[in-house]
């Protein structure tokens, strides 16, 4: 199958153009050999079914990192690149065309953003440019599709460049080009514009990440509460609960068969959240407790991502993040990991150093909760006010601050500067917005159940086996002495390294006041990420790192859960 490839600089809109040529179904794969992440999908072209892959986004062929490694060596795999431009920055994009016009594989270029450009009062005279470059040149707004079916239409037309010159002059070529087809005239900036300036700056740019914060977890909780409350508690309580007292009932309560599939009657009926069995808990806690939380988790992590403001933020937190031995950049990761530690660990790869890498992944297997397990933590604690949860997520926030400081004071490594480019403003495309979700979402029922259940269904054979009894007195002077949890916690700590929103919700069951949520909820958090994130954190940092970083995992847990205790 012939193969088009899409090329460009980050942030330049090659993503919503592709989802503008695929339509919905697509697939995400890595890249052989990597944990870089790419897409594909398929168009007709001509009567001819063909494949489109969106390469890694990339400044240069002369590859910086691992993911411009990547789009590097599947540039050579395509029969014909489109190349997307982002029409508001041509000086530094004509670095990345000049480059792929060398490549001996035919060309076509996306001039997108087109309208961006206009608003700024940049003109650009596109047939002149096809006219230097030797290749089609074809305005586009991907946003609001202007200009797709042009490209398509001329995608026949995609040719080898025409351009010669050598490499040390490549930048001297950029200019002449540009100064030939490109006119700049005087404009008064644009609200979005102001909005972007004040974002970055520490003044107006602090406040405005707070509302920011505010906003996104208020937003995560209405809509995952009304989620849960409207839609998947009616359908669970009114049309699976009836369905499993009939097989309770045709297995016969307190057999083995039973406690499995079915889990504990709690006062003679099912209770989703205690019972415990595969059908019941199994189901019921991936689905209807976390899937909404996740779902509006990643809508609003989208609209962040494609709206232009994470860029913003990493810039507003550099100063902070160097003191922990990172750069701005890494809040990325963090806020993946607030979705998924899983993908969250994989992006750590636009991080450039060893010490960098394992700064960022060891503060966010200990300090950040994936969403799953942080509406757990919200659903568990948050009934008994907010004050538990301002404790929980407060000492998660410190332990964060003063561990990356101390980690950056006794890692060796070098921490660069950050270099980012900030995209302008603007309102995401729709399609493209639920895609990306909708993928994330795919990915993590595809890991979620499948570890849930079988969380579920170890914990029911080591309470069989008395297995659980027998660990639970062997750790007794560490969880009730130092942490001040009972002993039948200790389950719930060795499933949290299964999947931690399961180990959070098989506290609610025990009867814990208030202070012993609040304890178990933050050792959980931080003693041991699930074993998804292990073996990704060992793909990532190597086996001697990774092991390095859980016995900091847990030592810092221990320490703090007791102090915790202790002040409680």
């Amino acid at each position: 199958m012939k193969k088009i490839l899409l090329m460009g600089s980050p942030n330049v809109g090659k993503s919503v153009i592709f989802s503008r040529l695929t339509g919905v179904r697509v697939i995400a794969s890595n890249y052989p050999g990597t944990t870089v992440g790419y897409t594909r999908g398929t168009m007709r072209l001509g009567g001819e079914k063909v494949e489109v892959i969106d390469v890694p986004g990339t400044y240069t062929l002369d590859p910086t990192c691992k993911a411009e490694e990547v789009a590097v060596e599947m540039c050579a795999d395509g029969d014909l690149i489109i190349n997307v431009m982002d029409a508001t920055n041509l000086e530094r994009n004509l670095n990345l065309t000049l480059q792929l016009l060398k490549k001996n594989i035919p060309l076509v270029v996306a001039l997108n953003l087109w309208d961006e450009a206009k608003h700024i009062g940049i003109t650009i005279d596109e047939k002149k440019l096809e006219e230097l470059l030797g290749v089609p040149v074809i305005p586009t707004v991907a946003v609001t599709g202007e200009g797709i079916l042009h490209l398509v239409n001329r995608l026949p037309e995609a040719k080898l460049g025409q351009l010669t010159y050598e490499d040390e002059e490549r930048w001297h070529e950029i200019g002449r080009i540009t100064e030939q087809v490109q006119q700049v005239t005087h404009r008064h900036h644009t609200f979005l514009e102001r909005l972007g300036d004040a974002s970055i700056h520490p003044i107006t740019g602090i406040p405005l990440a707070l509302v920011a914060l505010f906003l996104t977890f208020y937003i995560i909780r209405f809509i995952g509460e009304g989620l849960i409350g409207y839609l998947f508690e009616p359908i669970f309580n009114g049309l699976w609960a009836p369905l499993m007292m009939k097989l309770s009932a045709i297995l016969g309560s307190g057999g083995f068969l039973h406690n499995i599939l079915i889990g504990k009657l709690v006062g003679g009926e099912i209770d989703f959240v205690e019972s415990m069995g595969l059908l019941t808990t199994g189901l019921f806690v991936p689905l209807a407790m976390v899937l909404p939380y996740v779902f509006a988790f990643y809508l609003i992590l989208s609209f962040l991502e494609d709206s232009g403001y994470l860029p913003r933020l990493a810039v507003l937190v550099d100063t902070v993040m160097h003191r922990m031995g990172l750069h701005g950049l890494a809040i990325i990761p963090m806020l993946l990991g607030l979705g998924c530690n899983v993908p969250g660990t994989m992006s750590t790869r636009i991080l450039e150093t060893r010490k960098e890498r394992f700064i960022s992944v060891t503060l966010m297997a200990i300090c950040i909760p994936c969403a799953a397990q942080l509406a757990m933590i919200v659903g568990l604690v948050g009934k008994a006010g907010t004050r538990g949860l301002l404790v929980v997520f407060g000492t998660l926030f410190l332990v964060w601050i003063i561990l990356g400081y101390l980690m950056n004071l006794l890692i060796r490594g070098e921490s660069p500067e950050i270099f980012v480019e900030i995209p302008p403003y603007r309102l995401p495309y729709f399609s493209g917005l639920a895609k990306k979700i909708w993928m994330r979402i795919e990915g993590f029922l595809r890991e979620a159940v499948p570890f849930v259940i079988l969380g579920v269904l170890i914990v029911n054979v080591l309470y069989t086996l008395r297995i659980i009894e027998f660990v639970g007195k062997i750790t007794a002077p560490v969880i009730t002495g130092v942490l001040g949890l009972p002993r039948e916690a200790v389950a719930a700590l060795m499933v949290g390294f299964l999947r931690k929103d399961v180990a959070v919700g098989m506290l609610s069951p025990l009867g814990l006041n208030l202070n012993q949520l609040v304890v178990a909820s933050v050792v959980l958090a931080m003693y041991f990420p699930c074993v998804a994130t292990f073996v990704v954190m060992a793909k990532e940092l190597g086996l001697r790192d990774m092991i390095l970083s859980m016995l900091i995992m847990i030592v810092a847990t221990f320490l703090v859960g007791g102090v915790l205790n202790w002040v409680l």
